[in-house]
């Protein structure tokens, strides 16, 4: 989904844009879906490319929405990321390419039973609730 960025500027909210387009973080703990206990799906805040499940979120204390897979094969892409000094893999909207978060190796847990914790921007995510339970 190749668009310009002005159709971005255009479209999106400031704070969206500077998360999704330029790559920008929320500060830890103000994002509206954190703390988010609803079933549904999450979906990228600029093309509604469905991303996590709310089966696989989970709490992991560093102040952002938590997924430990997505919601589907090629939902998401990553790539190397050296911004900063440092290296971490970045998580990106595999339909449009938005900037949502970075992806962590960490140990295996019954919380996180992949070992990669999807550390992603509520800012970067829409909400999309399942009704009927």
């Amino acid at each position: 989904m190749k668009k310009p960025e002005s159709y971005w500027k255009e479209k999106l909210s400031r704070e969206r844009y500077h998360v999704l387009r330029e790559k920008g973080t929320e500060m830890p703990g103000t994002g509206e879906l954190l703390y988010n206990k609803k079933k549904g799906v999450y979906v990228c805040g600029a093309c509604r490319n469905p991303l996590f499940s709310s089966k696989h979120k989970f709490e992991s204390v560093t102040g952002w929405p938590s997924f430990y897979e997505g919601v589907k094969e090629g939902s998401i892409k990553l790539q190397k990321d050296f911004s900063f000094g440092m290296s971490r893999t970045e998580v990106l909207c595999a339909k449009c390419g938005s900037h949502l978060g970075h992806v962590f190796t960490e140990k295996a847990t019954k919380a996180c039973p992949t070992g990669k914790r999807y550390c992603i921007n509520s800012l970067a995510l829409d909400f999309r609730e399942r009704k009927g339970g």
